[in-house]
């Protein structure tokens, strides 16, 4: 529940926005509230929490706040394993919490997004990538190193695979794509604007498209056929694109070996190829 309103966030007006802010901010303080209790600390009405509600999936604030507490509750028991008194890194914290929490973090979001995956829309993935005549990843900033991260595994089992770094090569990438083609663009918020465009470009010239996206409503996700939803929740420390780079990185491994799957012989076969034409370049002969 609270990995669907850290997704639906950034779509609300900015009064609804404000309730989701207060109730992510402290989920478990929110359980305990009032519904005018929670207007106040968000800065908005009771009808707006009400609309809050509905714009998320329920009737009203009953049964919001039941699922809140429910939610809370499993939050505490995975701080409790973990040994983390609470998830959010602060100045005080010594290596022991900061590797505690960032491990908290990166496991839980891979975790949210196995849960959460539509495999539906994965198998649809594969099944467009396995066929493909060849592949665009795109993606900038750390989801550019995702987009390179699947395109050298593809690559590496004989399809035809780029990921493009500068944008204005993205676009002239997207530019040339047609029937039999696959784009696929990653972006945690989905409103990044060069992804956005290169795979709306390569869209219009007939290409099967995947997002891969925190934001299943982002206009990445609609410029995509497919979508890959991840399930990630970033720390103050956003620069460092902690946790949702794990997550894209897990969906980036599930597409491709389902495709290697998919391509079990000729798989096998440049797998094999691949590995021994690098073998001059190790300094250790023996097997990996």
């Amino acid at each position: 529940m609270l990995v669907r309103l850290r997704q639906v966030q950034p779509t609300l007006p900015p009064a609804e926005k404000r309730v989701a802010e207060a109730v992510l901010a402290a989920p478990t303080a929110a359980v305990g509230a009032t519904i005018s209790e929670l207007a106040a600390r968000a800065g908005a009405s009771q009808a707006t929490v009400v609309r809050f509600c509905r714009a998320v999936g329920y009737t009203g604030y009953a049964g919001f706040r039941i699922d809140l507490a429910q939610a809370t509750s499993r939050r505490a028991v995975e701080l409790e394993r973990s040994g983390v008194a609470q998830g959010e890194i602060n100045r005080t914290d010594d290596a022991t919490d900061v590797v505690s929490k960032i491990a908290f973090h990166e496991a839980r979001a891979i975790e949210e997004t196995a849960r959460l995956l539509d495999l539906d829309a994965l198998e649809r993935a594969v099944a467009a990538v396995a066929r493909a005549d060849r592949i665009d990843v795109y993606g900038v900033g750390s989801s550019g190193l995702t987009a390179q991260d699947l395109a050298q595994k593809l690559s590496r089992i004989g399809l035809v695979c780029l990921a493009p770094v500068d944008s204005h090569q993205q676009l002239q990438s997207a530019a040339l794509h047609g029937a039999g083609s696959v784009a696929v663009a990653v972006s945690h918020t989905g409103r990044t604007v060069e992804p956005v465009q290169a795979l709306t470009l390569a869209r219009e010239r007939g290409a099967v498209t995947i997002a891969v996206t925190n934001s299943p409503t982002s206009p990445l996700a609609e410029a995509a056929d497919v979508v890959l939803t991840t399930a990630a929740r970033e720390t103050q420390f956003r620069s460092g694109a902690l946790s949702s780079r794990i997550a894209q990185l897990a969906v980036v491994d599930f597409l491709f070996v389902r495709v290697a799957q998919r391509r079990y012989e000729s798989t096998t076969a440049a797998l094999a190829v691949t590995y021994d034409a690098v073998q001059q370049h190790r300094t250790d002969p023996r097997p990996r």
